[in-house]
């Protein structure tokens, strides 16, 4: 079985981020880059599912070149290849350029499946596994806490508010997942060593045949307007309590529209 896992580096959530004044972009420099949390959940049943059924994991990401380290630990969970579309034309993308971008590698390194993470921590929208399996017309299955394969079909369970659905579909298909799914292996010092000698494919965009009015900031169908920088945190406001604790409580609450 094909099985490519679209992974995303995206800055560490226990530091700082930034937007660049410029153009009002993530500033990817200012901050570590990590491998999206979900998309280890990701990887993590793409390396399952190859244990059970045989085939090949690829790694597919889009983005700088910086992002090779979240290629790197990817292929050191156990991973085997990976494809790194990099091109400065693609800054700025928002997901119906990635969704695009996305799909036309995707049609030249063939899938028996594609598995993501159900958001990535920088953007949380949630929808990029949708809009990748309308523009590859492949059934999509979303939300998955459990995913089974036989044969040709398809079987997950779709986490909801109330419990789970049960979903079936048909390979070729695009599978997203969420943090219940399974508890990501670490990568073993073998794992590491190995994935140095691990193939990884460079494309630009004219390698994958994008359309480069279709990707970037001006292509994209949403925008920052405008940002502001938070203003540092102010000092709290102490009450003494000499038996109206209570009321004074009550008031700032009241006063701040919380009650």
């Amino acid at each position: 079985m094909n099985i490519v896992v679209c992974v995303k580096q995206v800055p560490d959530t226990a530091t700082e981020r930034k937007l660049r004044p410029e153009d009002k972009t993530l500033d990817r420099d200012a901050a570590d880059g990590v491998l999206n949390e979900l998309d280890e959940y990701a990887v993590e049943e793409a390396l399952r599912l190859k244990e059970a059924h045989g085939g090949e994991v690829t790694v597919l990401t889009m983005g700088p070149q910086k992002a090779t380290e979240t290629i790197r630990k990817a292929l050191a969970m156990g991973a085997d290849k990976a494809v790194h579309l990099v091109d400065d034309a693609l800054h700025g993308s928002d997901t119906l350029s990635t969704s695009y971008a996305l799909a036309k590698v995707l049609g030249t390194t063939g899938f028996d499946l594609v598995i993501l993470g159900s958001e990535s921590t920088d953007a949380r929208t949630g929808v990029l596994a949708a809009m990748l399996a309308e523009r590859l017309g492949v059934p999509q299955l979303t939300l998955a806490r459990k995913v089974e394969v036989n044969g040709s079909s398809i079987t997950i369970e779709r986490l909801t508010d109330y419990g789970y659905d049960k979903v079936e579909g048909t390979l070729p298909a695009v599978v997203s997942v969420v943090e219940k799914i399974n508890t990501p292996r670490y990568p073993s010092f073998k794992g590491i060593m190995a994935a140095k000698k691990k193939p990884v494919q460079t494309l630009s965009i004219a390698d994958a045949g994008i359309d480069a009015g279709q990707v970037g900031l001006g292509a994209a169908w949403s925008e920052v307007a405008e940002f502001a920088v938070a203003p540092p945190r102010a000092a709290g406001t102490i009450v003494t309590d000499e038996g109206d604790g209570g009321v004074k409580a009550a008031e700032f609450l009241a006063s701040k529209k919380f009650i």
